[in-house]
């Protein structure tokens, strides 16, 4: 087969269907609606196969990229989602949620000339196909003995616990809430990440026999040392996120009216809030609705609040539409939705209605000056622009913080942020305790959150002593011991005796 070349290919993006703005903005729907078959496969042939891709460390869990668009290229649907799942167990979300212009379209050659491949619509296809035919890779487990304990059930939990699992493990995952996910659950919409793909995803976990139990806050019901001590397990894993949000610390925030996007978000996605008085959760948003921020998180409750029935929505920035750091489809699709963006603009004071309850905004304009030590030019006030803006609520979508629950009720090291201090192993101050995701790197993405969750993974696997057929092995020892049945003695596979 003569190889690709840049204008060899099909010169434009596969065509993303998605729901009318004005439908859409009225209901919790998919909102991209997914490739066809057609649409796929044109995709499909946008791939140069590059023998050196560059896409495939700029995966954090290095999917085989062009290897699983081949497979689509040659109709082997099946094969493509076998190379997709060696390396991830939620390609239907990951190709829905991750932000690939960051990260594999990022440094995608054919992105150079024309638009990059759509490698996250090719993936959400599989996916979805997989989902659809009832596909799983289970491969043979058969006891060893271990068991593992993973404390939250995102992102970063279900990575390493498939892992684990099919390490043989004996896997439990702890969730605090009441539904498993997370922040997939709670943190983002449906109209986004439909809860059905969720739930398919979950079930490949369970297929695996990985138990998850919810209800569980694990600081308040048992503590870490607790899970080693008394129940047992040989080695834990902590995946609790950064749930804790952030606020600006200006007066008003204590008003009736004021909330963070993690407890909107938790309230509609989670909670029913959108179907109140059906669910038993208010909301009461009001009609004119504020959201400072302008990431993921700010588009997500931006959008909610649209669908939720205000009549209108603000998003207030301090910078500009060019240093937004929300992902280009979802700034547009919000666009296309009505919401209204007030550019660089801050808050200073949330105002008082007389009875606790928000009224307005004081607001003040800025300009860009020096760039900061993000990169980004730094907005600075500009003298004499104080303004009102009338709102019934406000939301903060400024960040989070590490839930201090894990902290305040376990010895394990924190940093001076308050995220749990781990090597590069994801080792922590204790034994046999292991932490990744947004509570060891702060608030980042689902792909990279499942990223720290298999690194974790390998290094459980390395400290109990279980053979990794993933990582590369010393074909004769190098530190002065004679093999034993040809068998590394560091690998510590070949005789465990367990004393009761």
């Amino acid at each position: 087969m003569a190889r690709k070349t840049i204008r060899s290919i099909p010169q434009m993006r596969a065509d993303m269907p998605v729901q009318a703005p004005a439908v859409r903005a009225e209901n919790f729907d998919e909102v991209a609606l997914g490739f066809d078959l057609k649409n796929a496969l044109i995709e499909s042939e946008r791939c140069l196969v590059c023998p050196k891709p560059n896409c495939v460390p700029a995966c954090p869990v290095n999917i085989d990229i062009p290897g699983f668009i081949v497979r689509i290229s040659e109709q082997d649907y099946r094969g493509a989602y076998d190379i997709l799942t060696e390396s991830t167990l939620l390609p239907a979300i990951c190709g829905r949620v991750c932000p690939q212009e960051d990260q594999c379209e990022g440094v995608c050659p054919v992105g150079d000339k024309l638009e990059p491949v759509a490698i996250g619509r090719l993936e959400r296809w599989i996916g979805d196909m997989a989902i659809e035919n009832g596909w799983r890779n289970i491969p043979p487990i058969v006891a060893n003995g271990f068991k593992i304990g993973i404390v939250g059930s995102g992102p970063a939990g279900m990575a390493c616990a498939a892992d684990m699992a099919k390490a043989s493990c004996d896997v439990t995952i702890y969730e605090a809430l009441h539904r498993a996910g997370g922040v997939l659950r709670y943190g983002i919409p449906e109209f986004r990440l439909p809860n059905k793909v969720l739930d398919a995803e979950l079930e490949n976990l369970r297929a695996l026999g990985v138990k998850i139990e919810c209800n569980i806050l694990v600081g308040r019901l048992f503590t870490i040392e607790q899970m080693l001590n008394e129940l047992g397990f040989d080695a834990v894993f902590i995946g609790t996120g950064a749930g804790y949000p952030s606020f600006m610390g200006i007066d008003g925030e204590s008003l009736n009216g004021v909330l963070s996007a993690n407890e909107l978000l938790t309230r509609c996605n989670l909670m029913g809030a959108t179907e109140f008085p059906r669910y038993d959760t208010p909301l009461g948003l009001g009609k004119r609705v504020a959201v400072i921020g302008s990431g993921n998180t700010a588009m997500d409750a931006l959008r909610v609040s649209l669908r939720a029935g205000a009549e209108e929505v603000y998003c207030l920035y301090r910078r500009t539409r060019a240093e937004s750091p929300a992902r280009i489809e979802e700034l547009e699709h919000a666009e296309e939705e009505g919401i209204h963006f007030e550019w660089l603009t801050a808050p200073v004071e949330i105002l008082d209605d007389g009875n606790s309850n928000v009224r307005a905004l004081r607001c003040q304009k800025m300009e860009l000056g020096e760039p900061d030590e993000s990169g980004r030019r730094r907005p600075v006030p500009i003298a004499g622009s104080e303004y009102e803006f009338e709102v019934d609520t406000v939301v903060y979508a400024i960040g989070t913080n590490a839930n201090p629950i894990i902290g305040q009720t376990s010895k394990i090291a924190l940093n001076k942020w308050g995220y749990i201090e781990a090597d590069d192993q994801l080792a922590t101050s204790m034994a046999g305790v292991y932490a990744g995701g947004d509570i060891v790197t702060g608030a980042a993405t689902v792909i990279l959150a499942m990223g720290t969750g298999r690194q974790a993974a390998r290094s459980m696997k390395t400290y109990l002593g279980i053979r990794d057929s993933s990582a590369v092995y010393r074909t004769t020892p190098d530190h002065g011991e004679a093999s034993i049945f040809g068998i590394d003695p560091t690998e510590r596979t070949h005789v465990r005796v367990r004393v009761a």
